[in-house]
């Protein structure tokens, strides 16, 4: 027990250090470093001005803030959760405020949480508020990244479902005598979903800074982390010219995405009636072990 707690300390001490007297950094941190300070001027204002009016909004974005540009600091893209993120349409310095504020308050759930186990007389070492306090704030912290890549495996389900729609929108809009251009922007328009809202959003933008529409769709699909647009963007490229040639890619492209489609919907199934199954043998065992106890006793006891 000295020696852990000895090296707990040393540990603290040295990270204290560490953090006090910084070593020296090289040129590309020192870039990386002029970026955030530069990104955090232009942004900084704006995340101000729609914070929320309490002390607790402000707090929350100037935590997220500074976060966020520790995060640029060091080079931690974190690509996958900015897509994540992207999906659901929230932003990365709340996101990292969130993670941060559930850290801390991890800290001091788990001398709590002592507290409790040493009324229950269970333990009584003083080694282990430490640990439950930093074993708390770990899992606190890492709680925002599981939600979020779960609402976003969801959303990306309902884009990938919209795409395979959308597709055949396209195809029909070229089979009608519209050009490329004009059958993505007629497809994008039939419905006001939200996925349909991003898709029309990046032709427009598109529009406007004069790049090509499956080249927009390839960011898009680039900034959302979804394959099927990048590879519609790809396929779009080489087969633009021809239309009867598009018109083909987008209606088996389309039909190969319901296929995929039905598969995951039949694996899902199978994976929920294997899981009720287990649970019916289960509620079995227990029924079984409830019949036998009686008689098991009265033999052991005998």
């Amino acid at each position: 027990m000295p020696i852990a707690v000895g090296a707990v300390i040393g540990l603290g001490i040295y990270v204290l250090v560490r953090a006090l007297m910084p070593s020296k950094r090289s040129p590309i941190s020192q870039v990386a470093r002029i970026d955030a300070m530069r990104a955090r001027g232009s942004a900084y204002e704006s995340a101000r001005r729609q914070a929320d009016t309490s002390r607790f909004g402000s707090l929350r974005a100037e935590v997220g803030q500074r976060v966020a540009e520790f995060y640029l600091q060091q080079g931690w893209e974190q690509r996958s959760l900015r897509a994540d993120l992207a999906v659901l349409d929230r932003s990365w310095e709340k996101f990292l405020a969130t993670k941060v504020l559930l850290g801390v308050t991890g800290l001091f759930f788990g001398p709590l949480l002592f507290a409790i186990v040493l009324t229950l007389a269970i333990a009584d070492s003083p080694i282990i508020p430490v640990w439950l306090a930093l074993l708390c704030a770990a899992v606190f912290f890492f709680l925002p990244d599981l939600e979020i890549r779960r609402d976003a495996a969801k959303k990306r389900r309902d884009l990938r479902r919209v795409i395979g729609a959308y597709l055949d929108l396209v195809s029909m809009s070229l089979a009608g005598g519209r050009g490329l251009p004009e059958a993505l922007m007629a497809a994008a328009e039939i419905s006001d979903g939200w996925a349909n809202q991003r898709i029309r959003n990046a032709l427009s933008d598109a529009r406007i800074t004069g790049v090509s529409q499956w080249q927009a769709l390839g960011q898009l699909g680039e900034e959302l982390g979804v394959e099927e647009l990048k590879d519609l963007s790809a396929s779009l490229a080489l087969v633009a010219d021809d239309g009867a040639k598009v018109r083909e890619s987008l209606a088996s492209r389309a039909e190969t995405m319901r296929h995929r489609e039905l598969a995951e919907i039949e694996g899902s199934a199978g994976e929920k009636s294997q899981s009720m199954l287990v649970a019916q043998l289960l509620l079995c065992a227990g029924f079984l072990v409830f019949l036998i106890y009686p008689a098991a006793m009265r033999v052991f006891q005998v």
